[in-house]
């Protein structure tokens, strides 16, 4: 089982607690972004820098995803690919996504940009607070209890 992160946009608190739970079970860990990352140095983790463009780092995780592994997103439609491939997704406010409730939240998403293309201003997500830091980080843990 590996751990795949979608790095564009993964605020670097929860990036920090990835790598603490990347070097704690000794999971392979590969954040994937089309800018440079600095990582801790570990063996367990690393940073792929893919070229800029729509879509580049989402396609080259879906392409390097095995079934069961784990993908840190707030991608909806990234999350959708890795769960019809077999992997499990997480976002980073400690959300596990389903096959149960994927298609919803994909669905929502899509509602969501027609709204914006219209014009309307729905803003955009809330900060990440220490709830969600802490909500994140029980469902990794959990995950990687379970999945080891």
């Amino acid at each position: 089982m590996n751990i795949w992160v979608d790095a564009d946009a993964c605020p670097n608190v929860i990036k920090e607690i990835i790598f603490r739970a990347a070097h704690r079970v000794g999971v392979c860990t590969t954040l994937v972004a089309n800018h440079a990352i600095r990582v801790p140095p570990s063996p367990h983790i690393r940073a792929v820098q893919v070229m800029a463009g729509f879509d580049v780092a989402d396609n080259h995780i879906v392409q390097q995803l095995e079934p069961g592994d784990l993908v840190i997103t707030a991608d909806i439609p990234l999350a959708d690919e890795v769960i019809t491939k077999g992997g499990h997704a997480l976002n980073p406010r400690g959300e596990m996504y389903s096959k149960d409730t994927i298609k919803q939240r994909l669905q929502m998403r899509d509602f969501m940009e027609t709204m914006r293309s219209s014009g309307v201003q729905t803003g955009g997500p809330a900060p990440i607070s220490q709830a969600d830091r802490q909500q994140f980080a029980n469902k990794l843990d959990t995950f990687l209890a379970k999945n080891r």
